[in-house]
């Protein structure tokens, strides 16, 4: 009887591979999270605030050429690791800086380390679907959600008892080091090596082909949708829509809760339809959706729009990592360099926007990105429809 050890072995590299996920994003939410503390401590002004932030963001957006070198020189499992061991060192490093030069200069180094593990980890998610054949990268991206609600609340319990980063940091860095020893036991040993490439990739730089600046120009728009959410909705419903202090918030509140149930369905629906369909679908549904809540205008047509985006486009990214995974390393690190440029160039572009007009006209970019998204997707080539659950 094979199909027990088959499924125990997969169920041992998932949960590994989600440690990954559950780990990067429980790391960023700890430092987010303590932020108001890292301000008075250092006297940052918004702006150094803002900086702080743009300086993490650009370190994970510029790591595109050493992570490409990293993952042809270690592989996957071995750079998923050192990153993950050098992020928990890196939180602590930020508790402890002394000053807003240091602050800057370890936010930078967490970037890059960010954007080595986020190319690594969903590496490790592709290869598992393509070793076992099935779907699971929803899943694993929902897990990233879950982390970063266990150090929210993580913080708030320790702030109930003390205020001091070093304290809190150290708790976390500990938490972090025992998801890097749950993931290190059941880590794919190798990277999948996908039929579309050569088996010589010896080749220090590579061209970018056209299918992957299509699928770099998915993720670009995905993310600006996603992001745009995350900042601006609150904003949109106390502004334009005249929502309520207490109503504002639940913008962020709903867009976050469907896209976590919908990434723990979505692997399911990605075997039935295939990641193509799901993408566009998808995709479709938070342009429309998003366009009528703000034609319609109040706060609750906005609701159900912005329900609608989270719905959409929980799975574009994660779709759309497993087809770059497929297109090699560099490929892979190209797409998730660009989806964070498109996290940085997003809110800004909508702040823009909202300053030359209405923050409606701004929201309108962010449906029309998601709209994007869906003819991008159309110029990508997608996996073939998994058989078996995941």
């Amino acid at each position: 009887m094979p199909a027990t050890p088959v499924r125990d072995d997969f169920r041992r590299a998932q949960l590994a591979v989600a440690a990954l996920f559950c780990f990067l994003g429980f790391q960023y939410a700890t430092w987010a999270a303590r932020l108001p503390t890292l301000r008075t401590g250092l006297g940052l002004s918004e702006a150094d605030v803002g900086l702080l932030l743009t300086a993490c963001g650009a370190g994970a957006a510029v790591s595109f050429p050493l992570v490409s070198a990293l993952m042809r020189r270690l592989g996957s499992r071995r750079l998923s690791l050192l990153s993950a061991l050098c992020l928990a060192v890196l939180l602590l490093a930020l508790g402890a800086a002394p000053d807003y030069p240091v602050a800057l200069l370890v936010a930078c180094c967490d970037g890059v380390a960010v954007g080595c593990l986020n190319v690594a980890m969903n590496a490790q998610g592709a290869a598992l679907e393509e070793v076992y054949g099935r779907t699971t990268m929803a899943r694993l991206h929902a897990t990233f959600s879950a982390g970063s609600l266990a150090a929210a609340l993580l913080a708030s319990g320790v702030n109930s008892f003390t205020t001091a980063l070093s304290a809190h940091f150290g708790i976390a860095a500990a938490v972090l080091l025992l998801l890097v020893g749950l993931a290190r036991g059941g880590l794919l040993t190798e990277d999948q090596r996908p039929v579309e490439q050569p088996a010589d990739r010896r080749r220090r730089l590579v061209r970018p082909s056209a299918l992957t600046l299509w699928m770099g120009a998915a993720m670009v728009f995905g993310t600006v949708t996603e992001g745009a959410m995350n900042d601006w909705s609150a904003l949109y419903l106390r502004d334009v829509a005249e929502a309520t202090a207490k109503v504002a918030p639940l913008g962020i509140a709903v867009v976050s809760v469907m896209m976590v149930l919908a990434r723990l369905v979505a692997d399911g629906v990605r075997s039935r339809w295939g990641d193509g369909r799901v993408v566009r679908a998808g995709s479709a549904l938070a342009a429309a959706g998003l366009a009528l809540g703000l034609l319609a205008g109040g706060v609750v047509p906005a609701l159900v729009g912005f329900a609608c985006v989270g719905l959409g486009i929980a799975a574009v990214t994660p779709c759309v990592y497993v087809a770059a995974a497929r297109q090699g390393a560099e490929a892979l690190a190209l797409v998730a360099a660009m989806g964070t440029t498109g996290l940085l160039a997003g809110p800004a572009v909508i702040g823009f926007v909202a300053g030359g007009s209405s923050l409606a006209w701004g929201m309108g970019v962010v449906a029309a990105s998601a709209g994007l998204v869906s003819l991008c997707a159309q110029r990508i080539r997608w996996a073939p429809v998994a058989e078996g659950e995941a």
